[in-house]
């Protein structure tokens, strides 16, 4: 065994006894959408006195933390997302009623000396405020003379002795509490039951008490104690209510809720055994594909796959990536382009082995591994780049997802170029499998390489054939985009969809009629999976949520949320702004990166199939009459990265062939790059396909749409990367003036400066 082999061999077992430490004393991250629970995104806004920067929104979540800590949820999630919003994440917490109510106040305690009756008129003056007490009576109130920041300590108790009921306890601080002292002592200057011998205490703008300074409380003397206590027609949550809000303190800023997600545990926890099934499902049919395939050899990537699972794992949960349920499906699609390198360095092989008579199976992995090494980079890098505009451009699960892609292609190039190679490299070395060409399978070159080795079709004897083909695909798309139009879902319009689990069967017309019936006539219903409801409406408050649940209780018995999501209006501008603004930025930097690496034509032809793809993937949606959210948009580009990886393939193909024969035609050297890379694309289509079929029957409802989407993707990008984009770089070849690519100096046996890097395999013996 070569010492190179050694080295890797052991980093594998190294990596995977880490991997499996990991993996066997820590637990994953899960996501709301897995373990259930609420989310929320909070946007804060600019006030009178401060403005919504990064330091502000910092002061506003530590208040936030506070009074959330106060609710009593377990493990709440607090998180500054930009300059001015705030993600709260609360386990477990279904109805997000009373957190939202919290949450949402600003909480503005101001302190007040009563001025005497209010009226009308006087509502809206500068000089102060004239706002109705608790009986609904008009005061007119001065200038705010102390807030709630000067409020150290409250509490609610009840009063059994002076039968006040439930009252909230103040604690001032010591500046705070002369201020206190100062108001009650003028407003002690008043005769009893004078209006001006009240203090009112203001919270966002309403009255919440109004008490009259005690008789005994002499003018000009005040309430020494620095201590006081609200009183009122409070209930026991009432009191501890305001008790909270006054001590966790007030906002800094006001903040709105543009965004909410509620989550069922039931939901989360299908959702995870669904996943876990296609994984397992997927994965031993892509295993047992590639076995059939590639025999010991693939085998040994089957191998190769199984620690891939382990170590991506392990990265997931060492980092502490949360695990959405769209990171769950990444995780699970991973597996199947991890099979990708191992396909072309095999194809590779193949081709060395059946090039070169009498070279060793050993030197002919060797050559597979070197030579595929520059398509495995390159598609490997335009995934990564797919993933990067997840994460930086995506929002909520989506960056779970790109987080999640990036980590899985990571982790599968370790696994082909480190652990599959030693396994392979070892093998190699046996007699028995170099002299057994059934059993290796890389010895023979494979059926399908075999038929169009026989056949030998010329498929770009005219390449405006396909290129009117792809044409009349992407008129029927946008057909279907225009007539059909295309069905926006609420991450990108906003409003509100709740789906709902009823004991008693509910039909579509029934819970339209009910909730008609109810004030809901705007809303739609339709069916969600396994006799669920789902509705969507415009503005919905959390409030008219929980009456339009009552009026399908009424028909359906006990009615169950098993998801519901909120998207105020602004937010769903700017995601659907987003969204746009990640396909432009996705296709440019694709043609950047593709513009260095390869000719100008190729880059542009890629393009040209990733738009093709974008169009007709997004057409095909339309006619569907499927939803496009954030999850198709995950999809989208996931699509974008694997139709480019295709295309990287086919012409680095292309640049190579035509480097070693620059004098004949372009068309022929095109002609001959596509039908030795077709085994691969069919085979690691095979393998993608194997994972998302499973994560289309078995996934559930949650994921019937993302394997969907990727399932069409891919026979798209399939189809484009090959009969699309080599027909547009043919057409651009002819009107183009670039020479053809150098050829590489192959290696040889020089010696000194300059010298070349001789085979490892090779003694430099001759005869």
């Amino acid at each position: 065994m070569t010492r190179a082999t050694t080295v890797r061999a052991v980093l594998a077992a190294a990596v995977l006894l880490v991997s499996v430490l990991i993996t066997l004393t820590m637990s994953p991250r899960l996501g709301l959408d897995l373990q259930g629970g609420t989310r929320m995104v909070l946007q804060a806004k600019d006030s009178a006195t401060a403005k919504a920067d990064r330091e502000s929104t910092d002061r506003t979540l530590e208040v936030l933390r506070r009074r959330i800590d106060s609710l009593g949820v377990a493990e709440p999630t607090l998180t500054r997302s930009g300059e001015d919003r705030i993600i709260v994440e609360l386990p477990d917490v279904q109805d997000p009623r009373k957190a939202a109510e919290v949450i949402g106040r600003t909480a503005q305690l101001s302190f007040h000396a009563v001025r005497g009756p209010g009226t009308e008129q006087e509502r809206g003056k500068a000089a102060g405020l004239t706002l109705p007490d608790e009986e609904g009576r008009l005061l007119a109130l001065g200038q705010a003379r102390l807030t709630g920041a000067g409020v150290k300590d409250a509490g609610a108790s009840f009063d059994a002795q002076q039968g006040a009921g439930w009252t909230v306890d103040l604690d001032f601080h010591k500046e705070a509490g002369r201020d206190w002292t100062r108001l009650t002592g003028e407003a002690a200057c008043h005769p009893a039951q004078d209006e001006r011998r009240r203090v009112a205490i203001v919270l966002d703008d309403r009255v919440i008490s109004s008490p009259q300074v005690a008789p005994s409380v002499g003018c000009n003397v005040g309430l020494p104690s620095g201590s006081t206590q609200i009183t009122g027609s409070f209930g026991a949550d009432e009191a501890r209510d305001l008790a909270l809000l006054i001590k966790g303190g007030a906002l800094p800023l006001p903040v709105e809720i543009v965004e909410q997600r509620t989550v069922g545990p039931t939901l989360g926890a299908a959702a995870i055994d669904a996943s876990a099934r296609a994984a397992l499902i997927g994965a031993a049919t892509t295993a047992l594909f590639i076995t059939f395939v590639y025999r010991l050899f693939g085998a040994l990537a089957a191998t190769a796959l199984a620690a891939y699972g382990v170590i991506s794992y392990a990265a997931l949960v060492a980092l502490g990536v949360t695990l959405t349920l769209p990171g769950l499906a990444g995780f699970v699609l991973a597996i199947g382009m991890a099979v990708d390198a191992n396909v072309l360095v095999f194809e590779r092989a193949r081709e060395e082995y059946a090039q070169r008579s009498g070279r060793s199976l050993r030197s002919a992995m060797t050559a597979g591994f070197r030579n595929a090494w520059s398509a495995v980079a390159d598609s490997n890098v335009t995934t990564l780049i797919a993933a990067g505009l997840l994460f930086f451009l995506g929002s909520g699960p989506v960056k779970g997802f790109g987080v999640t892609l990036a980590i899985g292609v990571l982790a599968s190039m370790f696994s082909a170029l480190v652990i599959a190679r030693a396994l392979t490299e070892i093998a190699s070395r046996s007699r028995f499998v170099g002299d057994y060409r059934g059993v290796n399978g890389i010895a023979r070159p494979g059926r399908v390489r075999t038929w169009l080795a026989r056949r030998d079709p010329q498929l770009f004897r005219s390449p405006r054939r396909w290129l009117l083909i792809s044409t009349v695909l992407i008129a029927v798309a946008g057909l279907g985009i225009v007539v059909r139009g295309v069905d926006l879902g609420v991450e990108f319009t906003g409003g509100r969809l709740v789906e709902y689990s009823t004991s008693r069967p509910v039909d579509v017309e029934t819970a339209r009629t009910v909730l008609a019936g109810a004030g809901f006539g705007d809303a739609e219903v339709t069916t969600a999976g396994a006799g669920d409801l789902s509705v969507r409406t415009g503005d919905l408050d959390n409030h008219e949520e929980h009456a339009l649940r009552a009026a399908l209780a009424e028909a359906g018995g006990d009615t169950t949320k098993v998801r519901d999501e909120l998207i105020g209006p602004s937010l769903g501008d700017e995601l659907r702004r987003n969204a746009l603004i990640a396909l432009a930025v996705a296709v440019l930097v694709q043609l950047a990166y593709l513009a260095v690496r390869f000719r100008w034509t190729f880059a542009l032809a890629s393009v040209a199939a990733l738009v093709h793809d974008v169009i007709l993937l997004v057409g095909a949606f339309a006619w569907l009459g499927r939803t496009v959210d954030g999850i198709f948009l995950a999809a989208l580009l996931t699509v974008i990265g694997y139709s480019v990886n295709d295309s990287v393939v086919v012409f680095d193909r292309v640049r190579e062939l035509w480097a070693k024969a620059r004098r004949e035609s372009v068309t022929t050297i095109a002609n001959r790059a596509v039908l030795q890379t077709v085994p691969r694309t069919v085979n690691t289509g095979m393998g993608a396909l194997f994972i998302l079929a499973a994560l289309a029957v078995l996934g559930g409802d949650s994921l019937e749409d993302f394997a969907l989407a990727l399932l069409i993707g891919i026979c798209v990008g399939t189809y484009s990367s090959v009969l699309t984009a080599v027909p547009v770089a043919l057409t651009l070849e002819k009107r183009a003036k670039t020479p053809p690519p150098a050829r590489k100096r192959a290696s040889g046996r020089t010696s000194g400066a300059g010298a070349k890097r001789r085979d490892p395999l090779d003694n430099g013996a001759r005869v």
